[in-house]
């Protein structure tokens, strides 16, 4: 084997040399990337490099042979024509480094104990002649429905995964409550903990100085209200928690339509759907490639009939724009 040159591109600039190393070539350990870059064998624009070194769009990384760490990419995974079908309809959005999905409520995103079917394990389909599969970079619980948002390459996965931790993302759920809150908008600034593991796990109000607490907080507005005994809800979630919806709207005494975990039984109302009424309604975010991409997703059917029922009027859908 030779010495290979490569150029970074577009979509690998700003990410760490090791990273860049682990995406090229997943077999490469640590322990031998820093061996390389301490002997000079792994140079940036034919200077030596550190690990850590930053690399920008254009320049040149020096490959040296690697042996049995050179092993191929492995092959799309075959997905059901079915499932790929139904993966297919959920596209709401899609540019050469972003789709958004529309997910039905009941459809996990990743796979766990019990869960055999999910968006993870079907995204092969929605590859549309790309060499990169599509990679998650943030969660909906299982029963919520709404936008998901799909990075098209591993560069722009690390750009949407850091929007997302550092809160660049406005995101604004709708969900039908039981009852009507009081004041009719605030804030719900509510520490929260999680209780247990695994399937069976509960996120639970907690005190600030509890040791496990961590901080969460939620902008409201009720939108319209029937009776008061059933509210529409637009929640604009300031903090990402798991569960962090449901637990903040059960503090203010209106549990969401549908959620018995952390309603009880007065979550089930009789001419009304079974099922979380809750929906990720749109999101706003920065674009790798620059600009602000705002999306939104329509209500799933369960969720219109009882707006339809309620006589709450969502108005049309804002179409998808990057501006």
């Amino acid at each position: 084997m030779s010495v290979v040159m490569q150029t970074v591109s577009d979509d690998e600039a700003d990410i760490r040399l090791d990273r860049w190393f682990r995406r090229q070539y997943p077999h490469l350990t640590q322990g031998a990337l820093q061996k390389l870059c301490r002997t000079g064998q792994i140079r940036v624009d034919g200077q030596r490099a550190e690990p850590a070194t930053r690399l920008a769009a254009g320049q040149s990384v020096r490959v040296p042979p690697l042996g049995n760490a050179t092993k191929p990419a492995p092959l799309a995974a075959v997905v059901d024509p079915h499932d790929a079908r139904e993966m297919e309809r959920m596209v709401v959005y899609q540019d050469d480094q972003v789709l958004a999905l529309n997910k039905p409520p009941g459809l996990a995103v990743q796979g766990g104990p019990g869960i055999l079917r999910h968006i993870d394990g079907m995204l092969d389909a929605l590859r549309f002649g790309s060499e990169h599969r599509p990679r998650l970079v943030h969660r909906l619980d299982r029963d919520t429905s709404g936008l998901l948002l799909l990075a098209r390459t591993p560069g722009v996965a690390g750009k949407l995964a850091a929007s997302f931790r550092g809160r660049d993302v406005r995101k604004i759920y709708w969900a039908v409550v039981v009852g009507r809150p009081h004041p009719l908008e605030g804030v719900i600034d509510l520490p929260l903990a999680r209780l247990g593991a695994g399937p069976g796990a509960l996120t639970i109000a907690a005190e600030r100085d509890e040791a496990d607490a961590v901080s969460a907080r939620t902008e409201y507005v009720v939108r319209d209200s029937a009776a008061r005994k059933l509210s529409w809800l637009e929640l604009s979630p300031r903090t990402g928690r798991t569960h962090q919806l449901r637990v903040h709207c059960e503090a203010l005494g209106t549990p969401i339509l549908g959620d018995p975990k952390y309603g009880g039984a007065a979550t089930r109302m009789e001419g009304f759907a079974d099922g979380l009424h809750l929906h990720a309604r749109t999101l706003e975010l920065p674009h790798p490639a620059g600009g602000t991409l705002s999306l939104a997703a329509e209500l799933p059917a369960a969720m219109r009939e009882t707006f339809k029922a309620l006589g709450f009027t969502p108005g049309p859908l804002s179409a998808a724009r990057r501006r």
